[in-house]
């Protein structure tokens, strides 16, 4: 039985600290800066979009556009490590990196469109702080989220981000030759170079599968003519992201209401994000973890504003790198973002990495988001099907989150509230799961009025278990690998094992 690595960490009076979690181990410096890498190259595309289509909606010019994206660039670095190093009450000190939220861009495309980005900033700055002053209340939410819930939620994350992928993969939106056999066939070159990768070597060589995949396609695309890295050498070569470029913020009660339901949507998703990546990491996520996590989230977003930028969430795209590469590291992804920082004050490097072709990223992003939506279904094998009360949350769950991606109009009638809720499949599932696990496994018949229905509530086995909020009724306080009640006994997996 292979034994966990165990990280060492020097104390404040010389000693040294042993952690034992997968996520503090340290890896040489080399090793940090190629997989950190990685992770920037899967979510660049992500993080530079949104700053792209507020801008345009805003009717920047190129230089105020360019200044939008760097700022949006600088601030997810310093997110990123604030997440995973962590300040005090601030950090879940995971592998998670934070971007651009896509959550947002509706609502503040309807915003700026009208008055501009001004509105804006003042809109996140309030919504911001009003989720800083929720977090702790919104991470005892946990208690709700069983193996059945979050399994679901991982599942949904994974198949909302696959029209990303084929998007990609067809040459990007707006692209004027989107769909050709061209585009879709760098994507599968692409798809084969990381697919052979793995399956052919082993150890580091396999866990680079996509950054080898992403490096050997951008060359090939190059070689006959389909990439494009003439403007590297045009614009400033370094930037730094000034201080309310665009002015001061502006505080209209209508922005503030729709972006502060955005907000929660936000951390919803980061707090599925947040356990996500302790079911993989197999480490322990408890509610005080998800609150610092969510600290940093909201922290970070009213932040963005002074810099020109828009609110940070975690990126569900690196949670599936995670999965696929095995590298749990926090420091990993800490070194990535300090390459975002760098990117942010070197625009020129950040014109190299715009530079690598839809198609090529499309290709890898198959494999990385399908490898989140997997990881959603292992979490779902620990789950006792046997009554199908639990194959009802998770059918009717992912049914209610796939909408927005099978009918992008379906919730066009309703209020505007409520859609922008529905809107992100995610935070949909969440909402579904949750309140059918609590009705279908938590509220017990019989109970009488005014008694706690969590009190001696089944858990997905159907034995009785403690209340929500002790030691032992906490389905994320100890690590995924005990014997809780997260599924059979036959499929815990020790510690020890990973």
């Amino acid at each position: 039985m292979k034994l966990l690595n165990r990280t060492r960490t020097k104390a404040g009076d010389g000693a040294t600290a042993d952690t034992g979690r997968p996520e503090d181990e340290k890896l040489p410096f080399g090793q940090l800066l190629v997989y950190g890498t990685q992770h920037i190259l899967t979510m660049y595309g992500g993080v530079i979009a949104p700053p792209l289509i507020v801008g345009g909606a805003a009717g920047l010019s190129g230089p105020d556009l360019a200044l939008l994206v760097t700022a949006g660039l600088f601030l997810s670095g310093l997110a990123t490590i604030l997440q995973t190093l962590g300040l005090g009450p601030f950090g879940a000190r995971l592998p998670i990196v934070q971007g651009i939220s896509f959550a947002s861009v509706s609502t503040m495309v309807a915003i700026s469109s009208e008055g501009g980005l001004r509105p804006v900033f003042g809109s996140i700055i309030v919504a911001g702080l009003i989720g800083l002053v929720l977090s702790s209340f919104f991470a005892q939410l946990i208690r709700f989220f069983p193996p059945v819930v979050t399994g679901t939620i991982i599942t949904v994350i994974g198949l909302s981000l696959m029209p990303v992928a084929f998007t990609w993969a067809m040459g990007g939106a707006g692209s004027a030759d989107l769909g050709s056999m061209a585009n879709i066939g760098f994507a599968a070159l692409t798809l084969a170079i990381i697919l052979a990768i793995s399956r052919l070597f082993q150890g580091a060589i396999s866990r680079l599968s996509i950054l080898i995949g992403i490096v050997v396609g951008t060359v090939i695309a190059a070689a006959v003519g389909r990439a494009d890295f003439s403007g590297v050498g045009t614009g400033r070569m370094v930037a730094l992201p000034p201080l309310l470029h665009f002015g001061s913020p502006t505080f209209e009660i209508g922005a503030i209401v729709s972006m502060t339901i955005v907000i929660v949507v936000i951390m919803t998703e980061t707090t599925a994000d947040i356990l996500a990546i302790g079911e993989i990491v197999d480490t322990p996520v408890d509610g005080r973890r998800v609150a610092n996590g969510l600290r940093a989230d909201m922290a970070s977003t009213v932040v963005a504003p002074f810099l020109g930028t828009f609110p940070c969430s975690a990126f569900a795209q690196n949670v599936g790198l995670v999965a696929l590469t095995r590298i749990k590291s926090r420091y990993v992804v800490a070194m990535g973002g300090a390459i975002l920082m760098l990117l942010g004050l070197l625009p020129v490097v950040g014109r190299v990495v715009a530079a690598i072709p839809y198609p090529v990223l499309g290709g890898a992003g198959i494999v990385l988001f399908g490898t989140v939506a997997a990881s959603g279904i292992r979490t779902l094998s620990r789950v006792d099907f046997g009554d199908g009360l639990n194959l009802v949350i998770v059918a009717t769950a992912i049914g209610v989150g796939v909408i927005p991606i099978a009918a992008p109009t379906f919730y066009d009638a309703f209020p505007s509230w409520f859609a922008v809720i529905m809107h992100s499949g995610i935070s949909a599932a969440a909402l579904v799961a949750v309140v059918l696990n609590l009705l279908f496994n938590h509220i017990r018949a019989g109970n009488k009025p005014g008694a706690s229905v969590f009190a001696a509530a089944p858990d997905e086995r159907g034995n009785e278990v403690a209340a929500p909020g002790t030691e032992h009724g906490t389905p994320h306080a100890a690590a995924p690998a005990t014997e809780a009640a997260h599924g059979r006994p036959d499929q815990r997996r020790a510690v020890s094992d990973h």
